[in-house]
């Protein structure tokens, strides 16, 4: 049965997976990129830049494994960009450029309408405001079979958890301390009771956490 779920999320030791005050100059919040740096240091992250080199092993096996099986995305408007409320005239198309890395149909969710964009490589961007559960519905029908992923922010991944719809979730467990930002495990009213971890492996850069529902382990 096709799944929802989180790959490759970092976190800091203090449980931010951002940092505040995010603008077009710091799309992960102010220090927010220090979360990611153990990505660029692993083949497939040096293959996203379109660089040679990396290394192996267990950090670059998860990040393989976060795009295996997967045939639509979801993700909050934060994620999609800084515009807030009314979009307006901005013709914004996200911060990957002309050819984002998804390459299949992505499902932004949103209080206010927006048309879909179709961009190079096969991905466009659909604007859901009716909700969690429809925006999840349509991505089960884009995937066709395969699984969903949800690529944040936190408040998405939140309302997925609370709601228990979530069926793993993937987080790696970065060695800095934010201070502020977006904390993940912040607001679950009890969401969080339905998972438990089933894996914990660490490399020396990061500790990876995999979190499941109940129902689906």
């Amino acid at each position: 049965m096709p799944k929802l779920r989180v790959h490759n999320l970092s976190l800091s030791l203090d449980g931010y997976a951002a940092g505040p005050d995010q603008d077009v100059d710091n799309p992960l919040g102010v220090g927010g990129t220090r979360l990611h740096e153990w990505v660029f240091d692993t083949r497939y992250g040096r293959e996203m830049l379109g660089e040679e080199g990396g290394a192996e092993g267990v950090d670059n096996d998860f990040l393989v494994q976060g795009d295996a099986g997967i045939g639509a995305t979801i993700m909050g408007r934060n994620m999609f960009g800084p515009i807030r409320g009314p979009w307006g005239g901005e013709k914004w198309t996200g911060w990957w450029g002309d050819n984002p890395p998804y390459h299949h149909q992505v499902f932004v969710l949103t209080h206010h309408p927006h048309p879909s964009i179709p961009m190079e490589g096969g991905t466009t961007f659909h604007f859901v405001d009716e909700g969690i559960e429809a925006a999840l519905e349509r991505a089960f029908d884009a995937a066709d079979g395969q699984d969903v992923r949800l690529g944040g922010g936190v408040a998405t991944i939140q309302q997925y958890m609370r709601a228990g719809l979530l069926d793993e979730l993937h987080v790696a467990i970065v060695p800095v301390m934010l201070g502020s930002g977006e904390r993940l495990f912040d607001n679950l009213d009890g969401g969080e009771q339905g998972y438990e971890c089933v894996e914990l492996v660490g490399s020396s850069a990061v500790a990876h956490a995999r979190v499941a529902h109940k129902t689906t382990t």
